[in-house]
């Protein structure tokens, strides 16, 4: 995250700081320019918020203080070309606070606004959320409207601001505990002119998934009666979470039913694998029933925890279709590095198959992690 947080940084603040003083003349902007100066070691969340709180601070000393006052100068900020890019986050954050703070339906709608007009220079998808969760009625009835924004960037946002499990930003819980409530913008935009836009569509689809897997199963099944040419991916990369959990509704969506196979033992090319280190794995698959057969073939890692019990995580391998009495052989490896995400534990192991959600094989190897007690 290194790099990442080095989005936000001084220079970028700086010309921030330049870029407002010329939307309000006689404006003063000492916090925000002082904020710049102090982000190193803070992650790029930490920036935001950093940045955001100078922000405020500086506006709250202008003489007519507030979210109209904000809206204004931000709008006419975007003359300026150069107002674009990440440091943008923090600006949003800023225009959401004083638009919550001000407790108006017409500062609400706003800033709602703002953030499409806003969104095109850097996504508006992380500070729309604590509107969202303040109002989620308000908030989806805005944004269903701009499923038929001439924008792409802002299309993208009805639909990736909703996400319920949006990475890096906050939880709404009210998009968890209401799985139906924006199925409406999805249905608008699965079928979106743009693959930025569908690809979102196809997240969001997969984040329901994890709390409402039958409402993502029936409305895919939905958009197949109504397909466009874009649609077959759309829904594939939407399931592919209930392809993995071998959900039998979206097995079936996707072609994959139960079929006769016969599998040979897993062949793994090490016992141990000395971390960092790749796994390599083989294995033969028959059709032995009387028709083609259409497979999703994927493979679970069953990782050792901490305490010595294990935790599985599903990989896809490929999928294929395979002629009546067809064998084929796969192979593949499975790369074991040190990661943010997860922490490797020495001791056994297990790699197991699984086709058309059905488990084939079991063949168990030792993780040395180079770390001794």
């Amino acid at each position: 995250m290194g790099a990442m947080n080095e989005l936000i940084n001084e220079h970028a603040v700086e010309a921030l700081a330049d870029i407002l003083a010329a939307a309000a003349p006689g404006a003063q902007w000492p916090a925000l320019a002082g904020a710049g100066r102090t982000l190193d070691g803070l992650s790029l969340r930490g920036r935001t918020d950093r940045v955001s709180g100078a922000l405020l601070d500086d506006l709250q000393r202008l003489p007519r203080p507030g979210y109209a006052t904000a809206a204004g100068i931000f709008r006419r900020a975007l003359d300026h070309s150069g107002f674009t890019g990440w440091v943008l986050w923090p600006v949003s954050e800023a225009a959401v606070t004083l638009a919550l703070d001000s407790g108006g339906i017409p500062d609400f709608k706003d800033c709602l606004a703002l953030l499409a007009e806003l969104t095109p220079r850097l996504t508006g998808e992380f500070a729309i959320r604590r509107l969202l969760a303040r109002d989620p009625d308000t908030s989806l009835q805005a944004i269903l409207e701009w499923t038929e924004h001439p924008d792409e960037h802002v299309r993208r946002l009805a639909s990736e601001g909703t996400r319920a499990y949006l990475p890096w930003a906050v939880r709404v819980p009210a998009l968890v505990q209401r799985p139906g409530a924006t199925l409406p913008i999805l249905d608008a935009l699965y079928r979106d002119p743009s693959e930025y836009v569908r690809r979102s569509v196809a997240n969001h689809l997969n984040d329901l998934a994890r709390h409402a897997p039958d409402v993502v199963v029936s409305t895919a099944a939905g958009w197949l009666a109504a397909p466009d040419a874009n649609t077959a991916w759309v829904v594939r990369h939407g399931l592919r979470t209930l392809v993995k959990k071998a959900h039998p509704g979206a097995l079936a969506l996707q072609g994959f039913v139960p079929a006769s196979v016969a599998v040979t033992e897993l062949r793994l090319d090490r016992d141990v694998v000395a971390m960092p280190e790749d796994l390599g794995f083989e294995f033969e698959i028959s059709n032995t029933g009387d028709g083609d057969a259409r497979l999703a073939v994927d493979y679970a890692v069953h990782y050792r925890k901490a305490n010595g019990s294990q935790s599985v995580k599903i990989f896809k391998l490929t999928a294929l279709t395979l002629a009546a009495g067809e064998t084929r052989m796969l192979a593949k490896r499975h790369a074991f590095r040190p990661m943010t995400t997860r922490v490797h534990h020495p001791g056994m192991h297990a790699l197991e198959l699984q086709i058309n959600g059905v488990r084939h094989g079991r063949a168990e190897f030792r993780v040395d992690t180079g770390v001794r007690a």
